[in-house]
């Protein structure tokens, strides 16, 4: 990596020194402003050999980096370019480097809400400049879901940032079951997003039962900047390992489920698990299958389950099976006259 980024700084160097023509220069010229440049970004003396500045003119030269520079060498001792408007900074875009760049671009679009992606800012209005002045303007290839309208969007930064820096957090949030709501200090440790929707993870003061905060339902935050912030050795590929969705349950609530696919969504299921935990239990000769999860029975293993409808029946727990039973046989009933 060091190399390559010598051999950008070498070749901008040069650039520069061409596109100057009231100098005249000469191959010691050149290795001297190549030296130079690496001493100034480096921070280090690197003297820059008579070959490796050849070789950088040579490949300048070339289309292998799509530069094609025209670099003559004129009374057998001085450089320059013969299009004194050359510069490799103005070389066209392929048309993969756009459409890369174009996708680029709309993906990064959808963290404007951090000030972690603010510095690039600047940087995303450049390539979108110039990538409008090469093409036409064209719908995006990839699509992100974003609900711009879920509230509490406009907290993600001051949440990132309090964690970032280890500020204490003063929340004024009200669930959907509290009639009104209710303020405390709180300590964030990670952002997690999950079906579309952000969530808050950390904890109260003196507490050490972890707690999920959903965005939307948070009316006001303050940072607590007197407060000590008691940090947390706290692992989140650990955390949700037996989890599916955002809801973390205590050791009892964690079971192994039994499932049996249709033949329909089996190949779904497989190329697609439902958690890494998944297993194949069994295989039947119509395509169907019976998987086991070993994850924790909460809200969104039932909501995941239901998605299914009657393309999944569940086989074990028994406790599960009832539960989706029951919901089953009341989303029936809604649709009876």
């Amino acid at each position: 990596m060091a190399t390559n980024k010598n051999a950008l700084i070498r070749y901008r160097t040069i650039d520069k020194c061409l596109q100057n023509r009231h100098r005249q220069w000469t191959l010691d010229k050149l290795i001297d402003a190549c030296s130079d440049a690496l001493y100034e970004y480096e921070g280090k003396q690197m003297y820059v050999s008579k070959r490796t500045v050849q070789l950088d003119l040579q490949m300048m030269r070339s289309d292998k980096l799509g530069y094609n520079a025209p670099i003559i060498c004129y009374d057998r001792k001085y450089y320059r370019y013969e299009d004194p408007d050359y510069s490799i900074t103005n070389i066209p875009l392929s048309t993969v480097d756009m459409d890369i760049l174009t996708e680029s671009v709309e993906m990064l679009r959808q963290f404007k809400d951090f000030s972690f992606f603010s510095e690039l800012g600047g940087v995303i209005q450049k390539l979108e400049d110039r990538i409008f002045r090469e093409k036409n303007h064209q719908t995006p290839i990839i699509h992100i879901d974003k609900n711009e309208q879920l509230r509490g969007l406009e907290y993600l930064d001051i949440l990132y940032q309090a964690m970032l820096k280890k500020i204490a957090l003063q929340l004024s949030y009200q669930s959907f079951k509290a009639s009104k709501p209710t303020e405390f200090i709180f300590f964030g440790y990670i952002l997690k997003e999950f079906n579309n929707r952000w969530f808050l993870v950390g904890r109260k003061p003196g507490e050490n039962k972890m707690l999920t905060l959903a965005l939307d339902r948070i009316n006001d935050v303050k940072l607590e900047l007197h407060r000590h912030y008691e940090i947390e050795d706290f692992d989140a590929e650990n955390y949700y390992n037996d989890t599916i969705g955002v809801t973390v349950m205590g050791s009892k609530n964690l079971v192994h489920v039994e499932l049996k696919v249709d033949r329909f969504n089996a190949p779904y299921i497989v190329t697609k698990p439902l958690h890494h935990s998944q297993q194949l239990v069994e295989s039947f000769p119509d395509g169907s299958m019976v998987i086991r999860l070993r994850v924790h029975h909460n809200f969104e293993l039932e909501r995941m389950i239901l998605g299914f409808a009657n393309a999944i029946e569940v086989l074990k727990p028994a406790k599960l099976r009832k539960s989706i039973l029951f919901k089953l046989t009341q989303a029936v009933d809604n649709y009876r006259e």
